[in-house]
């Protein structure tokens, strides 16, 4: 169907009047007609009818079933128009655990919302690391950040950020030295976090000694929240701490202890056979994480930097 013969159409229904409908669109009445009568022998139905004596139409029947028809059609016709006209849209959804979302790219997402260009839609979950491993074989999200790496049949696992550890008191702690053993803490007040398995091994040997820690939390915001209390203390990556600093007043120690607590190792995880359709959505994303991860300095990134 022709769209200039549907809209003269539903100009006649609003108006009711054919001399009306050429003026409002700028045609001659003939055109008016010419239209009309296309239309009706496309359809093989009467739309309209004319009285003698009145100036206005009416509609037969099949006219009025044919509104909501051509109403239709014109809208469906002009959002092909904007989907023709429009910029691509990508749309991502990443999976993260609670403190790489809120310490390692909370800035990224930040840059990415504040750019000038609308660069894509993004769709942000946060899980456990052997929870986000499910989730990606079974395509419910496109990409994902873990601290685990687990043997996987359609998931490939690469290494992004390898993070030194950090030991966290309030800024008013008396005990203020720049290197600090564990032994010199009271144990009481630590707060744990179990960033990977490697960490809860050396955490066991170094500090908790067998003993089970008095608090441990999963998520920044509960660590932030503690961290109010001066007596408070936390091992962390470089990203958290750097966080922590923005947010509170925190002294910063590194570790004395012999045998230093294993790097955290931060891995991408990608699907082998991924979407077709969320392919670019993926690389536009790497290509502005890999350089922000290079500012930021916080250790070995990619196979790109190393510290």
């Amino acid at each position: 169907m022709n769209l200039a013969d549907i809209e003269t159409f539903l100009m006649i229904v609003k108006t009711k009047n054919i001399t009306k409908t050429a003026d409002n669109l700028f045609l001659s009445q003939p055109t008016v007609s010419h239209r009309l009568k296309l239309l009706e022998e496309e359809l093989q139905v009467k739309l309209i009818t004319r009285k003698k004596g009145y100036k206005q139409i009416e509609l037969t029947t099949q006219g009025e079933e044919f509104i909501p028809i051509a109403e239709r059609w014109v809208s469906i016709w002009r959002q092909m128009q904007l989907l023709k006209n429009s910029h691509e849209k990508l749309y991502l959804t990443i999976g993260c655990t609670d403190t790489l979302n809120s310490a390692i790219l909370f800035d990224l997402y930040s840059e990415m919302l504040g750019a000038k260009e609308h660069i894509m839609n993004l769709h942000i979950k946060t899980h456990y690391s052997y929870e986000l491993y499910g989730l990606l074989e079974n395509h419910e999200i496109d990409l994902g950040f873990v601290y685990h790496h687990l043997q996987f049949k359609n998931i490939i696992a690469r290494p992004v950020l390898r993070e030194k550890m950090f030991l966290v008191q309030a800024a008013t702690t008396e005990l203020k030295k720049p290197v600090i053993h564990t032994d010199e803490l009271n144990r009481e007040w630590e707060i744990f976090i179990s960033w990977e398995a490697n960490y809860q091994i050396w955490h066991d040997q170094w500090v908790s000694k067998g003993e089970r820690p008095r608090i441990e939390v999963d998520t920044f915001e509960l660590l932030l929240h503690l961290m109010s209390d001066e007596r408070m203390w936390v091992i962390a990556p470089i990203s958290v701490v750097d966080r922590l600093k923005t947010l509170r007043q925190v002294y910063v120690s590194e570790i004395a202890n012999p045998v230093q607590p294993p790097e955290r190792i931060t891995y991408e995880i990608k699907h082998k056979y991924p979407n077709e359709a969320t392919l670019k959505a993926v690389q536009t994303f790497e290509e502005r994480m890999v350089p922000y991860l290079c500012r930021k300095d916080w250790g070995y990134v990619g196979g790109m930097k190393k510290v």
